[in-house]
């Protein structure tokens, strides 16, 4: 399964990250790298928990693309 991930600088420093298709599946890290790695541990953390409970598992998402807009 694919999900989209999307990155954010932290005002803090470093990154956090959230999955579009998995409400409340967040993670965070110093580095972009760290952020990715944590984000995939944290997928499949919140995976585990869904069929644990035996709630339904998205399968992905209808992200085709992004992009980004800067207004002067």
């Amino acid at each position: 399964m694919e999900y989209t991930v999307v990155i954010h600088a932290a005002d803090e420093g470093g990154y956090w990250s959230e999955v579009l298709s998995l409400p409340g599946c967040y993670s965070q890290g110093e580095t972009i790298e760290e952020t990715v790695k944590n984000t995939r541990e944290a997928i499949e953390s919140h995976i585990e928990a869904l069929k644990k409970d035996g709630q339904p598992i998205p399968v992905g998402d209808a992200v085709v693309g992004t992009f980004r807009v800067k207004i002067a």
